[in-house]
């Protein structure tokens, strides 16, 4: 198959969602298929694209077998909306005007549609190509939550851009069961709904010993790490970090790490200044190849979602902690589908978001426990290998492309040089 993959974040961009479209490609590519990416210059958390990425306006390279063009949207500070939305608008343009010089049969298409609405409706709509539309935040609806669609029109308009790319898509992808009423909410069937779910380097992403370059670099090895690695932005009301660390001020045993970067760093780290918070420490955003080591450093994991997020997406990361063999505590809305999958995987603690006092406590129990740790490591780890290694994904999508393209092709011969390894556990 010719498949081209229309997303706004590819590796070596640090969005979250970068190794699940560059790892798809690069599976999809080892069973035999065609795979063309259209997606941005590396630009994700701060927005600022790297000198090297500003020199052409569409540049193209092959890598891994895999033909990328990416587009060069601004360079600007991406907590300002309206410099967002100027990338968001630069990106539709290069994207489908590239695409239309470009041969495919399926289109995947990543969510949310002011991302990629006008590349959709040329490439998707007017080409008359199935695609699958892939959701991983529901919107309008988290755009609300956050305080973004503030303005009536904004939020019917952004509704019109996805109900537009979900009615006029072949499949409906989404990471999640709790996701499939709201899709229904559109006016989308149930039976054009497929839910894959996300996907991590397991061999890549691994357990590694808890002392290692990474932990030595920051003197992490006399502590017990309690670490945030992400973005710091509007959904991640990280100031209970900051509430916690003040109650374990007197405990020279407990760090608190916060890794990365965000349009809320710099008031973080103001808010921890100001409150003489010694056992906080703000680590710069790290390179993907530092990442096992990032993972291996902590003692225990943090997902914390603002109040009403955890319905609404369910972070990536978890994938990534839980394949480093490291148990989470998770400040989420109860019973969404992100507290459901950690109480199913039995790798981590949940805690009412927002909840300081249920937060601390947890963290007493796992510190306390470190059996309990051990077996929710194990857990965690197990559940990767099961349920979500790339393999598994493209094997799923691979026969999700061929669902949708004329009936002659599902005779078509599958590649037969790569298989699945069955799934299996680590002792």
């Amino acid at each position: 198959m010719n498949i081209l993959l229309l997303v706004p974040h590819y590796e070596p961009d640090l969005g979250p969602s970068a190794p699940l479209f560059t790892l798809l490609s690069e599976e999809l590519i080892k069973r035999g298929h065609h795979v063309r990416v259209l997606t941005t210059v590396p630009h994700y958390p701060s927005g600022i694209v790297p000198p090297a990425f500003r020199k052409k306006w569409i540049q193209q390279s092959v890598e891994m077998g895999v033909e990328i063009y990416r587009i060069r949207v601004p360079s600007l500070n991406r907590s300002n909306l309206a410099g967002r939305l100027l990338q968001f608008f630069v990106y539709q343009v290069g994207a489908g005007w590239q695409g239309l010089f470009l041969n495919y049969e399926v289109v995947f298409v990543a969510n949310p549609a002011l991302w990629v609405w006008l590349p959709f409706f040329i490439l998707v709509f007017l080409r008359r190509k199935p695609a699958v539309f892939s959701i991983y935040d529901l919107y309008p609806d988290v755009g609300v939550r956050l305080g973004i669609f503030r303005n009536p029109v904004a939020f019917h308009l952004v509704k019109a851009l996805e109900k537009f790319c979900l009615k006029h898509s072949a499949r409906v992808r989404i990471i999640s069961e709790s996701f499939r009423s709201a899709i229904h909410q559109f006016g989308i069937p149930d039976q054009k709904i497929q839910m894959i779910p996300d996907w991590v380097d397991s061999q890549f992403i691994r357990p590694l010993p808890r002392q290692n370059p990474f932990s030595k670099e920051y003197c992490l090895e006399n502590h017990f790490v309690i670490q945030y690695a992400g973005n710091m932005g509007f959904s991640q009301p990280l100031e209970i970090i900051l509430d916690a660390a003040r109650a374990f001020a007197s405990d020279p045993d407990i760090l608190f790490t916060l890794v990365g970067d965000g349009c809320k760093r710099e008031k973080l780290m103001q808010l921890a200044a100001e409150q003489n918070l010694r056992n906080v420490r703000f680590i710069p955003y790290q390179p993907r190849e530092r990442l096992p080591h990032v993972l291996a450093s902590a003692d225990v994991a943090l997902v914390i979602l603002k109040e009403g997020m955890a319905y609404t997406a369910m972070p990536s990361k978890i994938l990534s902690i839980l394949a480093a063999g490291r148990p989470i505590i998770a400040c989420v809305d109860r019973e969404s589908e992100t507290w459901k999958f950690i109480q199913k995987t039995e790798a981590g603690v949940c805690v009412p978001a927002g909840n300081t006092n249920d937060f601390i406590q947890a963290i007493l129990t796992l510190r306390a426990n470190p059996l309990l740790c051990k077996r929710m490591s194990r857990n965690g780890r197990n559940w990767i290998l099961r349920h979500h290694t790339p393999q598994i994904a493209a094997e799923k999508m691979e026969s999700l492309f061929l669902s949708m393209l004329p009936r002659p092709r599902h005779t078509s011969r599958l590649s037969t040089n790569v298989q699945s390894k069955p799934p299996h556990s680590e002792p």
